[in-house]
């Protein structure tokens, strides 16, 4: 193990649960880069959504096309005053943009502590996963989400009175993250007539590039995402013929597009300690603020948190 590894150790309870989850998904994905989808589906254990309050906190689905299975689950605190206005949270999970779903557990439990904690509404965007469906239509199925909340969905049975559609934030964790940014860049094709995107929050967003970093190789035994998968997944969600420099992994790498005159909101990255992937996220960090933005950042118990605004 490496001395990084020893000097950031992880709670036995959380070590377990990362050694399961990367078991199963290697036992699901195969080496032609399919996924046993059976399989995958049986590993994943679901919750439905909550139609009686649980700890404050309702929920309920909403399809917005049938056709290629494009739902989200939308929370919201059950006990809140209907005269204060809630922020609006569009969250798109992780999995390498290969595994899980808003009714997966881990994540329905961690999007019901976000409305209850926070005092939140929270959309989480069931987006069609690779390798079956190639890149653009994780950016493409999650945009339209946006794009049903800011039309005929602003007004859906449902969604509370009282959500404040000029503060809305896109948030997501490792593949969700990078859906996040990639939100942001199609924001600016786009004028909405409700929405107002205030932030972007990237917990551990999925970055890379061809080049191996240091802390690709000095992370090598991390309990989750080792360099073998993390390519796996970019080969699951890659169109044919395309490799990591990709605009949508390599941000601002050689084939990168220019995002300067991107009107991006305020951002916050989140930077974990023991994810092989810093480098590529401090990268990500580092290039935002060259772009004209200002950049605050303070460490903790081995994460980093870096929060981002716009120069005016």
């Amino acid at each position: 193990m490496s001395d990084a590894l020893s000097a950031l150790r992880l709670p036995w309870k959380v070590k377990m649960m990362l050694t399961a989850i990367a078991v199963g998904t290697d036992i699901c994905g195969r080496p032609d880069v399919s996924v046993n989808r059976f399989l995958a589906n049986l590993m994943d254990f679901k919750s439905p959504p909550l139609k009686k309050p649980k700890n404050g906190v309702k929920s309920f689905d909403v399809t917005v096309d049938a056709s290629r299975n494009l739902w989200f689950r939308l929370y919201f605190p059950s006990s809140e005053s209907t005269s204060e206005s809630l922020p609006l949270i569009f969250y798109f999970h992780g999995g390498g943009f290969v595994y899980m779903a808003p009714d997966s557990k881990l994540l329905d439990d961690f999007c019901q502590s976000l409305a209850r904690e926070i005092h939140a509404v929270v959309i989480s965007v069931n987006y069609r996963l690779a390798p079956e469906n190639k890149c653009p239509c994780q950016y493409e199925d999650s945009f339209d989400v946006l794009k049903f909340i800011d039309g005929e969905g602003s007004s859906f049975e449902g969604l509370p009175a009282n959500v404040d559609l000029k503060r809305c934030f896109v948030a997501g964790d490792s593949a969700g993250g990078n859906i996040a940014h990639h939100m942001i860049l199609k924001s600016g094709d786009h004028e909405f007539r409700k929405l107002e995107i205030i932030g972007l929050i990237a917990i551990q967003p999925f970055f890379g590039g061809e080049e191996r970093t240091e802390s690709d190789i000095r992370l090598i035994k991390a309990p989750l995402s080792t360099i073998d998968r993390t390519d796996w997944y970019w080969k699951a969600f890659l169109p044919e013929g395309f490799d990591r420099d990709h605009p949508s992994v390599n941000i601002f790498g050689p084939k990168s597009v220019d995002i300067s005159n991107v009107r991006f909101p305020a951002i916050k990255v989140v930077v974990g300690g023991l994810d092989p992937l810093i480098d590529w996220q401090k990268r990500y960090y580092e290039g935002l603020k060259k772009s004209a933005f200002t950049v605050f950042q303070s460490y903790q118990n081995g994460l980093s948190s870096s929060k981002t605004s716009r120069i005016s």
